[in-house]
Formats: structure tokens, C-alpha cells, sequence
């Protein structure tokens, strides 16, 4: 499965820039401000050097990284509105890109760079869309003789998510037992997506780890559940230019190990609770994408359902052992493989081989 995030922010904080860097799309960074309110959609594959470590290993004929589904949404300053709206639903994630740098050719449209209130006013505009739908629906269910309840809890759960709101409380943390959770099931709510705060940093705050509101934001993120990601958008485009074997150097000098947009794919995993297990051979070396403790059948049918339905083993040595040993053969002697059961819970980095029958 493709992980879909959708980029949000403010205008004029480097949202299609990033855009343009994970997906290698060359969009135009001033075209929200014409008026444009399309969301981009492209793809960016997810840097993993167990891949690249297999690769080399078996030289296949075809290498495939897991990818990531990048929605660029219009800045909410344009009042968004359906268009908007509409985008935002289709993400599985949002990171929002925040202004962290100080530009004067670029001038904030707020009138000056605030990190802290940035993030409240998109949190207040998913806060509102999210009343807005549930007055909506609420309305919906009592107009007319008969009430279309998708749940016969439905409209009690949706009062109960609505005075949750006007409190200015997101709905992811707010507590609902299993049966609430199946009475709103239909509908897809902004604050309960996991998010992911980027602040983009100008080189120097980026070098020195150091900018304003740091510890609020900080502390903000983790009060709320959302990771949190400095990044430089400016040095990412220096590090895209470069000749893939200098890009190590550079990332030395800043003293980190690897690109910004490695880690914004790395950390949007963590948040959503996903990992890649990895098939290997001499066709293709792959990246899969699925939920943590997935057993190990349903992983299978990730491949193919015939896998899925037939399944009998998953012979299975974890990355780490692999490397450890070297080799395929020298991973066998030392007792690395193991063979699994349909309820085995997969692991990241788990390279599987599964055995079928159909």
C-alpha cells in the first residue's frame, strides 16, 4: 500500500518546494498565489538501506523501494474550501510544513515569522472543518420523518465529538470505546489524522539546532502526539544537487547521517505504525509496506492473495542476522532462517520467503 501524506500549511513556507524535492516534480513555488487551488499529487520513494544493502547483494533485475504518496494542498490562507477539504480527507497523514527562517524578500503573510501561531491557526481551520462536518451531519439525521443513522449510536458519538471540538480539542484525544469507534467509521474526520510538525529552517538555525519557540514547539508536539522534524528546505536543495558521492560529505559537515527528506518518510512511518518487511532474490530485491505485527499471512497476500490463501510457511531471517552473516549460505549455517507460522507477527526488516500451495 502506497502511505498517502498530504502536505499543509500556510502560504509562502516552503510546502511545494519540499514537494518538488521528495517527488523530483519541477512545479512552480508561486503557484498557489496565483489563485491555484488543485492539490499536486506525486510520488517519492522511501530512501532504505537494507534495500540497497540486498541489491548489492543479489543483483537483480529490478530494485523497488517503498513509496510515499505526497499531496500538495493549497495554502489555507486561500480559504481552501472544498477543494481543500476534499484533499485533505484523501491523506492518510498530514505534515505541516511551519515557517521556522526569516526572509525580508519573503514576507510572511501574518507579517512576521511565529512558529507557535502558525500551528494553532491550521490546528484551528482542521478543528472547525471537523465541527463544520459534524453539524452537517447531525443536521442531516434530524431533518425529515425517518433519521438515516449509519449506527444507532451515531448521533450520541457525534454530539459527543462536537462538544469534544468546541472545547478546541482535536478528536484524536478524545477516548471512544470500540462500538463508538464503528458508529463513525464512515466518516473522515481532519483531527484524528496523524500529523507530522516540519519546521523549515534557514542554514544557519538548521546548523546550530537552534530557533524560535524550539522548546514550546517541542513541547506542543509532544502533548499532542505529533512527531516533530527540523528541516532546511534551502540545504535539501543544495544536497539534491549534488553527485550522489559527495552528498555524504556534506551530510558529515552538518553532522547529521541523513537528508531531511530521509528522515520526514522514516518519522511519517513511525506515526502511522508501519514497517517494511523485504522479499529478495535474483528478480527483484522489494520493499513492502505494512502495518507493525501484521501476521505473517495477511503480509502475504500484500504479494498476492494466492500467496495469502495457500499460505503454509514464511521462512524468514531478519536483516540485521543477514548482514551479520554476510550471505545467504553463511545465514543458514549459523541457524539465522526460521520458519513461521500464518500468526507469526512480521517485523521491520524481516526478509521473508514465503512457502504456498494453491
Amino acid at each position: 500500500m502506497a502511505l498517502s501524506c498530504g502536505l499543509i500549511g500556510l502560504p509562502l513556507t516552503g510546502k511545494t518546494t519540499i514537494f518538488n524535492l521528495l517527488t523530483g516534480a519541477q512545479l512552480a513555488t508561486s503557484a498557489f498565489s496565483s489563485g491555484k487551488t488543485a492539490a499536486n499529487i506525486g510520488h517519492a520513494l522511501i530512501p532504505d538501506q537494507r534495500v540497497d544493502y540486498l541489491s548489492t547483494m543479489f543483483k537483480p533485475k529490478k530494485t523497488t523501494y517503498a513509496q510515499l504518496e505526497i499531496i500538495d494542498i493549497a495554502g489555507l490562507s486561500f480559504g481552501g474550501g472544498s477543494e481543500f477539504l476534499t484533499a485533505a480527507r484523501e491523506a492518510d497523514a498530514f505534515v505541516h510544513i511551519v515557517r521556522g527562517f526569516i526572509n525580508d524578500e519573503v514576507l510572511h503573510i501574518e507579517g512576521k515569522t511565529d512558529v507557535m501561531r502558525d500551528i494553532d491557526l491550521v490546528a484551528q481551520e482542521l478543528l472547525l472543518a471537523d465541527l463544520q462536518l459534524i453539524e452537517t451531519r447531525i443536521q442531516r439525521i434530524q431533518s425529515g420523518t425517518k433519521k438515516k443513522l449509519e449506527h444507532p449510536l451515531e448521533e450520541s458519538v457525534l454530539q459527543k465529538c462536537q462538544d469534544f471540538l468546541l472545547e478546541e480539542q482535536p478528536l484524536s484525544a478524545l477516548s471512544l470505546t470500540e462500538e463508538e469507534q464503528e458508529a463513525l467509521k464512515h466518516i473522515t474526520f481532519l483531527t484524528t489524522k496523524p500529523m507530522l510538525i516540519a519546521v523549515n529552517l534557514d542554514e544557519d538555525q538548521f546548523s546550530a539546532n537552534n530557533w524560535q519557540q524550539k522548546q514550546q514547539v517541542q513541547k506542543y508536539c509532544a502533548d499532542h502526539g505529533h512527531q516533530l522534524l527540523p528541516i532546511s528546505a534551502r540545504l535539501e536543495e543544495e544536497i539534491s544537487r549534488l553527485p550522489a558521492e559527495e552528498r555524504g560529505l556534506f551530510l558529515d559537515e552538518l553532522g547529521i547521517t541523513e537528508s531531511g527528506l530521509s528522515r520526514l518518510s522514516k518519522a511519517l512511518y513511525r506515526q502511522l505504525g508501519l514497517i517494511s518487511f523485504l522479499t529478495a532474490g535474483n528478480d527483484e530485491v522489494k520493499a513492502w509496506t505494512i502495518r507493525n505485527n501484521l501476521p505473517a499471512k495477511q503480509a502475504a497476500g500484500k504479494i498476492h492473495s494466492d500467496i495469502e490463501r495457500g499460505f503454509i510457511r514464511a521462512e524468514t531471517v531478519s536483516f540485521q542476522h543477514l548482514q551479520e552473516a554476510g550471505s545467504i549460505a553463511a545465514a543458514r549455517e549459523k541457524g539465522y532462517f526460521r520458519l513461521e507460522g500464518k500468526e507469526y507477527p512480521v517485523q521491520d526488516g524481516d526478509i521473508i520467503n514465503f512457502r504456498f500451495n494453491v
